[in-house]
């Protein structure tokens, strides 16, 4: 596989502003992929979102149980936003500024970890694999819900068309798609063998009309007694 060019320090200032209001229009998929998670997971579950932006899925998580949420994202601006967020929909969620290449947290902290949105733009996405791998606990999960790169044009013109946005930002939408996202996305093949450079080895894989949805469990290490 290919390596793929360095995206920059994330989404700052304007952009980053954009961004969050026009994935306020996939609010349905983020409550939708919330209670997903939250079926699977104990009371207390402690929670990591990957690159989260504007917090939308951590704040839909939090409102479904008693979770202790995580965010951590490479943008001072999303931080920020995703924050006033959380602050706003009175939930309690600690996000903070760094890079998913370099955790910032001790090994076995989370249950789960969700990342949607933001794989493709990782510049060294297997040692962000090992990383979720690191910071998972033994037999967590990990979600990777991310474009795929076989998407057609029909799949993605529809998806924009559904989600409502106005003209301004549906041309936005499919402009980026077109030129940067779709040039940067996986396909299923490549997730494969990603997984299998990673600590996970292996993952599972649901496909659905433009976007993958990547699972990987940590395998917990096996103790042999001595004879």
């Amino acid at each position: 596989m290919s390596e793929k060019g360095f995206k920059g320090m994330g989404m700052e200032g304007g952009v980053a502003r954009w961004y969050a209001r026009t994935r306020q229009k996939d609010i349905h998929e983020f409550r939708r992929q919330a209670a997903s998670v939250a079926a699977r997971l104990r009371s207390g579950a402690a929670v990591l979102e990957v690159a989260p932006g504007p917090g939308f899925f951590s704040i839909e998580l939090a409102k479904l149980g008693n979770f202790q949420i995580t965010g951590l994202d490479v943008s001072h601006t999303f931080v920020q936003i995703a924050a006033e967020n959380a602050q706003n929909a009175k939930v309690d969620i600690a996000f903070r500024q760094g890079n998913a290449s370099e955790m910032p947290f001790p090994g076995n902290s989370f249950d789960f970890i969700y990342c949607s949105a933001a794989f493709k733009n990782f510049s060294e996405p297997v040692q962000v694999l090992d990383e979720m791998c690191r910071v998972l606990r033994p037999s967590g999960e990990a979600w990777i819900a991310d474009l795929r790169k076989d998407a057609s044009p029909d799949e993605v013109n529809s998806y924009v068309a559904d989600s409502g946005r106005n003209w301004f930002d549906a041309w936005m939408t499919k402009w980026t798609f077109k030129h940067v996202l779709l040039k940067r996305a996986y396909t299923s093949d490549d997730f494969r063998c990603m997984a299998g450079q990673s600590r996970f080895g292996a993952c599972k894989i649901s496909v659905s009309p433009i976007s993958l949805q990547v699972e990987f469990t940590k395998v917990p290490e096996l103790t042999v007694a001595a004879s």
